[in-house]
Protein backbone atom coordinates (compact mmCIF):
# COMPACT_ATOMS: atom_id res chain seq x y z
CA UNK A 1 0.00 0.00 0.00
CA UNK A 2 1.50 3.60 -0.82
CA UNK A 3 2.20 6.30 1.19
CA UNK A 4 1.32 8.76 -1.62
CA UNK A 5 -1.72 10.74 -1.19
CA UNK A 6 -3.63 13.43 -3.32
CA UNK A 7 -5.66 15.88 -1.15
CA UNK A 8 -9.08 17.79 -2.24
CA UNK A 9 -10.58 19.84 0.07
CA UNK A 10 -13.37 21.90 0.37
CA UNK A 11 -15.11 21.05 -2.59
CA UNK A 12 -18.14 23.19 -2.47
CA UNK A 13 -22.08 21.64 -3.46
CA UNK A 14 -25.52 22.90 -2.74
CA UNK A 15 -27.91 20.24 -2.48
CA UNK A 16 -30.98 18.68 -0.70
CA UNK A 17 -29.56 15.75 1.78
CA UNK A 18 -31.22 15.27 4.86
CA UNK A 19 -33.84 13.24 6.84
CA UNK A 20 -36.20 16.69 7.84
CA UNK A 21 -38.59 17.57 4.72
CA UNK A 22 -37.66 21.09 5.33
CA UNK A 23 -33.68 19.76 4.67
CA UNK A 24 -35.17 18.25 1.16
CA UNK A 25 -37.19 20.85 -0.09
CA UNK A 26 -34.30 24.02 0.18
CA UNK A 27 -30.27 23.36 -1.20
CA UNK A 28 -28.12 23.57 1.94
CA UNK A 29 -24.50 24.02 1.15
CA UNK A 30 -22.19 21.05 1.49
CA UNK A 31 -18.26 20.64 1.47
CA UNK A 32 -16.51 17.44 0.39
CA UNK A 33 -12.43 16.32 0.94
CA UNK A 34 -11.30 13.35 -0.92
CA UNK A 35 -7.69 11.57 0.11
CA UNK A 36 -6.66 9.65 -2.36
CA UNK A 37 -4.04 6.51 -1.43
CA UNK A 38 -2.24 5.53 -4.38
CA UNK A 39 1.36 4.89 -5.76
CA UNK A 40 2.60 8.23 -7.98
CA UNK A 41 6.00 7.27 -8.45
CA UNK A 42 5.16 6.74 -12.45
CA UNK A 43 3.63 9.98 -12.50
CA UNK A 44 6.74 11.77 -10.25
CA UNK A 45 8.81 10.46 -13.23
CA UNK A 46 7.12 10.23 -15.80
CA UNK A 47 5.23 14.45 -15.75
CA UNK A 48 2.35 12.69 -17.66
CA UNK A 49 -1.19 12.97 -16.29
CA UNK A 50 -2.12 9.88 -17.94
CA UNK A 51 0.13 8.38 -15.34
CA UNK A 52 -2.16 9.71 -11.80
CA UNK A 53 -5.38 10.85 -11.35
CA UNK A 54 -6.87 13.91 -13.13
CA UNK A 55 -8.31 15.60 -9.69
CA UNK A 56 -10.05 18.56 -11.43
CA UNK A 57 -11.97 15.65 -13.42
CA UNK A 58 -12.39 13.91 -9.92
CA UNK A 59 -13.77 17.18 -8.45
CA UNK A 60 -16.28 17.54 -11.14
CA UNK A 61 -17.41 14.36 -10.65
CA UNK A 62 -17.45 14.25 -7.29
CA UNK A 63 -19.61 17.60 -7.14
CA UNK A 64 -21.85 16.18 -9.98
CA UNK A 65 -22.74 12.59 -7.78
CA UNK A 66 -23.03 14.93 -4.52
CA UNK A 67 -25.55 17.48 -6.24
CA UNK A 68 -27.70 15.53 -8.09
CA UNK A 69 -28.89 12.67 -5.99
CA UNK A 70 -30.85 12.98 -2.75
CA UNK A 71 -29.63 11.10 0.35
CA UNK A 72 -31.13 11.03 4.10
CA UNK A 73 -27.87 10.44 5.53
CA UNK A 74 -24.45 12.19 5.04
CA UNK A 75 -23.19 8.54 5.66
CA UNK A 76 -24.57 7.35 2.25
CA UNK A 77 -23.82 10.49 0.43
CA UNK A 78 -19.85 9.44 1.60
CA UNK A 79 -20.74 5.95 1.21
CA UNK A 80 -20.92 6.79 -2.68
CA UNK A 81 -18.32 9.44 -3.06
CA UNK A 82 -15.72 7.00 -1.85
CA UNK A 83 -17.42 4.21 -4.65
CA UNK A 84 -17.39 6.49 -7.24
CA UNK A 85 -13.62 7.52 -6.69
CA UNK A 86 -12.45 3.64 -6.24
CA UNK A 87 -13.68 3.24 -10.08
CA UNK A 88 -10.57 4.47 -10.56
CA UNK A 89 -8.01 1.48 -10.77
CA UNK A 90 -5.44 3.28 -9.65
CA UNK A 91 -6.61 4.49 -6.19
CA UNK A 92 -5.77 1.86 -3.24
CA UNK A 93 -7.27 3.85 -0.42
CA UNK A 94 -9.73 6.95 -0.02
CA UNK A 95 -10.98 9.15 2.67
CA UNK A 96 -14.41 10.66 2.81
CA UNK A 97 -15.55 13.50 4.45
CA UNK A 98 -18.77 15.49 3.79
CA UNK A 99 -18.86 18.22 6.21
CA UNK A 100 -22.70 20.00 6.70
CA UNK A 101 -21.83 23.02 8.20
CA UNK A 102 -25.84 24.16 8.25
CA UNK A 103 -27.11 20.94 9.91
CA UNK A 104 -30.36 21.20 11.23
CA UNK A 105 -29.07 21.61 15.17
CA UNK A 106 -30.55 23.99 17.61
CA UNK A 107 -27.14 25.00 19.39
CA UNK A 108 -24.52 27.47 18.10
CA UNK A 109 -22.01 24.71 16.32
CA UNK A 110 -19.45 25.46 13.63
CA UNK A 111 -19.33 21.61 11.39
CA UNK A 112 -20.82 18.72 11.32
CA UNK A 113 -19.02 16.04 9.57
CA UNK A 114 -18.52 12.06 8.53
CA UNK A 115 -15.74 10.48 7.66
CA UNK A 116 -15.45 7.04 6.39
CA UNK A 117 -11.99 5.53 4.84
CA UNK A 118 -12.34 2.80 2.06
CA UNK A 119 -10.08 0.52 0.52
CA UNK A 120 -9.98 -1.88 -2.19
Amino acid sequence: MSADRIRITGIEVHARHGVLEREKSRDQPFLIDLELGLDLSTAGNSDDLSDTVDYGALAMRAAEFASSRTFDLIERLAEGLAELVLENPSVETVSVTVHKPEAPIDLPFSDVAVTIERSR
